[in-house]
């Protein structure tokens, strides 16, 4: 018997190249905002807030599951976000567990390339193409899974290329707003 808690699940994929650091430290998008997934849904920008301002006040953390088995903790998000990108995770594999050393062997290995959102709806809407636009979710939990459904969302090693991305990414939106500026005068 299944027990139906009324969950919902969006999977984002890690990405080339994945490698696991020396303190199993894994980083990256678990959700990216504006962009359509494999189930029709797109996550509009500021649907974690709400959720992870919550958790913040009751003082509890976004869970790592492995394949959103609740009875599967693997680690810990030690840093869940929004930024204009998306929802970025950054956490540790529990390697003192032996679901946290698969974990980390299985990505290394490639054979886990996955994450995926479990989260219920609070507030949603139909696009005129179709979609279900997600405005606000209720963020339960981060899992590491075989299957992605949005395959363009990626996790990297602690230390790895993603920071530099986001980086670049930031200058180059300073300067389109500067050249926006520019042709307003």
């Amino acid at each position: 018997m299944t027990l139906d808690t009324g969950l919902e699940h969006k999977f984002a994929r890690f990405g080339d190249g994945l490698t696991v650091s020396d303190e199993a430290v894994i980083e990256g998008y678990a959700s990216l905002f504006g962009q359509t997934d494999q189930g029709g849904d797109c996550v509009e920008q500021g649907a974690y807030c709400a959720s992870l301002k919550s958790l913040g006040h009751r003082g509890q953390r976004v869970k790592m599951l492995w394949q959103h088995d609740p009875a599967q903790p693997i680690g810990v998000w030690d840093e869940v976000r929004e930024d204009s990108k998306g929802l970025w995770v950054k956490g540790r594999l529990l390697e003192s567990t032996q679901r946290g050393r698969e974990a980390a062997a299985l990505i290394q290995a490639g054979a886990i390339d996955g994450l995926s959102i479990g989260y219920r709806t609070k507030r949603a809407r139909k696009t005129d193409k179709g979609q279900r636009l997600l405005t606000e979710l209720e963020l339960w939990e981060v899992s590491l899974v075989t299957f992605p459904m949005l395959p363009s969302a990626r996790v990297a090693a602690k230390g790895s290329f993603l920071e530099l991305e986001d980086t670049w990414r930031q200058i180059a939106e300073v300067l389109t707003g500067a050249q926006l500026e520019m042709a307003r005068r």
